[in-house]
């Protein structure tokens, strides 16, 4: 039940820009089902959400304004959700940060409130029947909800640092192709989100982390934004793209939170300004040593097959390929790509979506070696939503390629 009450609020998350895409075009059937599976979701998270403030208003004392105030900062986290996740973008870009880390700071608090009350729940149903404390019962409450707090609070201290602090992860591979006695020094990335809640502040971080590095080629594996392109421009996000150092370029593609822009392509346009190659669905040999394959979105029924965008490349050269949810890595395998960088699953984000990701994917995060091609699947730099790392870790790759 936590699991699914977890993958399905991400679900609702998701599918909000989706519904206001203006650009992708549904059918009156098509419509019908996706509202109302949203209204499905939404309704599930409301009940949930009346479910943690009715036991949450049950464990605290009558004395004073302890219930009252429960419930005021209940409602004003909610709100605060709310607003941010549908007309955030629209807003001005500090007042929407603001909402945003509140809220989502909220949604993490939900979900763990409502895990420690289920709990809860099920001590005292036992109690009922084995009387194991009778006399206990009536404070039980109340301290469960004093010590679930704490942990909370102190869990929520932690998962902020270990997103505020990406960490480098160094992987050496050798290709099994024809040898050209080379090396090259990849930095790979993605899931940045930048917008009105990862700003401009953060992007300074990373390319300054990324610099330090001191990377032959900088490889972004999609959701460079986080849905609106809006917030990236009022920020002039541009301006840090140009500060990173990378001889051989910065290639980068489209993850699903691109698609979501208010047009087709409009991340894509602006990352091309800042002088980032944008690989949808397309390839470019790189000081003729090797190939970069970038392929638009899994969620994009419109993709080429993989197959399609390696047939004309000479083989006997390295193949890169970024591609954003690493789904059917097969394929990757079928056509001799020699290293895989994916994103997306974040691996997890935060307990227990680190588990829920390891059942969805064949690989969910990391290095993962099969035949002749390497994977790496980055948990992101930034992060989709609440700012806390709980179980997983903010990180960007430094793959050295051996050639």
């Amino acid at each position: 039940m936590i699991w699914l009450l977890i993958f399905l609020t991400k679900v609702v998350i998701n599918l909000q820009p989706y519904f206001r895409t203006k650009h992708i075009i549904f059918s009156h059937k098509q419509k019908q089902m996706k509202y109302g599976f949203f209204l499905l979701i939404f309704s599930l998270f409301m009940a949930i959400f009346a479910y943690v403030i009715i036991r949450g208003y049950q464990s605290l004392p009558t004395q004073g304004y302890w219930k009252q105030l429960y419930a005021g900062v209940s409602v004003l986290g909610l709100a605060s959700f709310l607003t941010a996740l549908f007309v955030g973008h629209k807003m001005n870009t500090e007042l929407a940060s603001s909402l945003a880390f509140t809220g989502n700071t909220y949604f993490i608090v939900l979900i763990y409130l409502f895990i420690a009350f289920v709990l809860a729940d099920l001590v005292r149903a036992t109690n009922a029947f084995a009387h194991f404390a009778p006399a206990g019962m009536v404070s039980f409450r109340y301290w469960w909800f004093i010590g679930s707090i704490t942990v909370i609070v102190i869990t929520l201290i932690v998962g902020n640092y270990r997103f505020n602090h990406p960490v480098v992860v160094p992987i050496t591979i050798q290709i099994a192709k024809p040898k050209q006695n080379k090396e090259l020094k990849i930095v790979a990335i993605s899931d940045l989100h930048i917008g009105f809640s990862i700003k401009k502040k953060q992007m300074q971080q990373y390319v300054k982390l990324i610099n330090a590095q001191h990377p032959d080629i900088v490889l972004i594996a999609g959701d460079f934004s986080d849905r609106s392109i809006e917030p990236v421009i009022r920020q002039n996000i541009k301006e840090e793209l140009l500060k990173i150092n990378a001889p051989m370029g910065i290639f980068g593609i489209n993850g699903n939170h691109e698609l979501f822009a208010e047009r087709p392509n409009a991340t894509a346009e602006y990352l091309r300004s800042a002088g980032i190659t944008v690989l949808i669905d397309s390839v470019v040999l790189v000081n003729n040593s090797f190939y970069v394959v970038g392929r638009e979105d899994y969620s994009d029924p419109k993709r080429q097959p993989l197959a399609s965008l390696t047939k004309e490349l000479d083989m006997n050269l390295p193949v890169i390929l970024l591609d954003h949810q690493p789904h059917h890595l097969e394929e990757a395998q079928q056509n001799h790509i020699d290293l895989q960088v994916s994103g997306h699953t974040h691996g997890g984000q935060f307990f227990p979506g680190n588990f829920i990701v390891k059942n969805m994917f064949e690989q969910a995060h990391g290095y993962l070696h099969k035949g002749n091609t390497h994977y790496y699947v980055s948990s992101g730099i930034g992060i989709w939503g609440p700012q806390y790392r709980i179980g997983t870790q903010s990180e960007l790759a430094v793959i050295t390629m051996k050639y």
